[in-house]
């Protein structure tokens, strides 16, 4: 080795022990240069999900299928979770990294065929990247085992009950002005549009039993103390001028008010990248917290058509509420138009952070961006994120907190269950 050293790194090098060990390390630095296909790919999700304009309801069920048939495909060949549908063996000289490409790249197809050209550039490229460290017969397997895969997923969940669409769903609004349609949910103004996706209600579960397996006990009497409290902090912090709001309340709102999976991906993203995962892990880490979202809105949407409660907008401007005001708008730009008990980003955000928070502990640091606002936000764990989150829909005038906090606590127990049971 002293002589190795004074001669330079241009002399030759005799000792074959040293040849050895210098090549293992170059080897090693170069297959680190090339992405992890599991970060790669979620990131191209991402991407493709906000170009092709999915609202965060379908969003779930999009992560969950790129991300559930990338873990089978990696899992598949060197197994060491169970799966979470394909139970068929894989070639063992397969290359992983190659069938997480292929299995993304082929769901995200099917899912946007519009946007074909655009993700097979990105497949070549990426799958030109692995070539340049695997061997062809590797590469090759590796692509047609992750075909397979995501195949096999796609047939799996076309009879989940996403389609057909059943019909227009539009409350009580045949009853509006009537006791009857006290309290219960009926098409919010400017847009008065139908109740949105009431299928997903009774769609078929990735993970947990049912939809009804978590529901909420029922929203607040109309004649509670919690519910007048409720009641009065979203007409006062979440109208549109003269609110309670600080500057920042108001950016708050307005920032959270994207896509919710998306979110909690890129969050999941930037963790995962600063602890180096392995391919593996990053795998298991996304198909579990992926498949919890997706989950979650299943049952989400099972106590909002349950229990069909109204919007804000809906219960402060009726004449029969404690100080109604007809002309009351929200700080965020239309109600969404669905029922509103329990908060679906509540619910789906609380799925997600309980996942990262088993895997990493809840007091990890983070930043986050918004795909509808500048900036990022920080926080010190992810229950503080929860926490704006209820503040967020709050704010912006279209729930009410108690919808926020057990949406909260059921998008954990959501979690939870797929935590125990799903790919172990």
């Amino acid at each position: 080795m002293k002589d190795v050293r004074r001669q330079g790194t241009s002399s030759r090098i005799n000792s074959p022990l040293l040849l050895v060990l210098l090549t293992v390390m170059f080897s090693v630095r170069v297959v680190a240069a090339v992405p992890d296909p599991v970060l790669q790919w979620i990131d191209i999700m991402n991407t493709t999900v906000l170009a092709g304009g999915t609202n965060p309801l379908a969003t779930t069920r999009v992560v969950a299928l790129v991300s559930g048939s990338m873990f089978d495909a990696v899992n598949g060949i060197d197994p060491r979770f169970a799966p979470l549908h394909v139970t068929t063996e894989a070639p063992a000289s397969a290359s992983q990294r190659a069938a997480a490409v292929q299995a993304a790249f082929v769901m995200l197809v099917k899912l946007y065929p519009a946007q074909s050209g655009a993700l097979k550039a990105q497949r070549d490229a990426s799958i030109a990247a692995i070539a340049a460290q695997e061997s062809a017969a590797s590469v090759t397997a590796g692509v047609q085992w992750g075909q397979r895969v995501a195949s096999a997923f796609w047939g799996w969940r076309l009879s989940d009950g996403l389609s057909p669409e059943p019909p227009p769903f539009r409350g009580v609004e045949s009853l509006a002005g009537t006791p009857a349609a006290v309290g219960a949910w009926r098409p919010t103004p400017p847009f008065n549009a139908s109740g949105a996706a009431p299928q997903f209600a009774s769609m078929t579960p990735w993970v947990i039993i049912r939809p009804s397996q978590f529901r909420l006990p029922p929203p607040l009497a109309l004649s509670s103390a919690e519910y007048l409290a409720d009641y009065n902090e979203v007409r006062t912090m979440g109208v549109f001028d003269g609110s309670g709001r600080s500057s920042d309340q108001s950016e708050l709102a307005l920032f959270w008010a994207g896509n919710t999976p998306l979110y909690w991906n890129r969050i999941a993203l930037q963790i995962a990248a600063a602890r180096s995962l392995t391919l593996s892990q990053n795998a298991h880490l996304f198909a579990l917290m992926n498949v919890a979202i997706a989950d979650a809105g299943i049952a989400c949407w099972d106590s909002k058509y349950r229990y069909v409660f109204w919007r804000p907008i809906t219960a402060i401007r009726d004449p029969g509420s404690v100080n109604s005001d007809a002309a009351w708008i929200p700080w965020l730009p239309g109600t969404p138009a669905h029922p509103e008990y329990p908060s679906g980003h509540s619910t789906v955000s609380g799925a997600a952070a309980f996942i990262l928070s088993q895997k990493f502990g809840d007091s990890t640091a983070f930043t986050v961006t918004s795909d509808v606002r500048p900036g990022t936000r920080s926080f010190p764990s992810f229950s503080a994120a929860v926490a704006e989150i209820a503040d967020a829909r709050v704010f912006g005038g279209i729930h009410y907190r108690t919808s926020c906090v057990r949406g909260n606590l059921l998008g954990q127990s959501v979690g939870h269950y797929v935590l125990v049971h799903a790919m172990r």
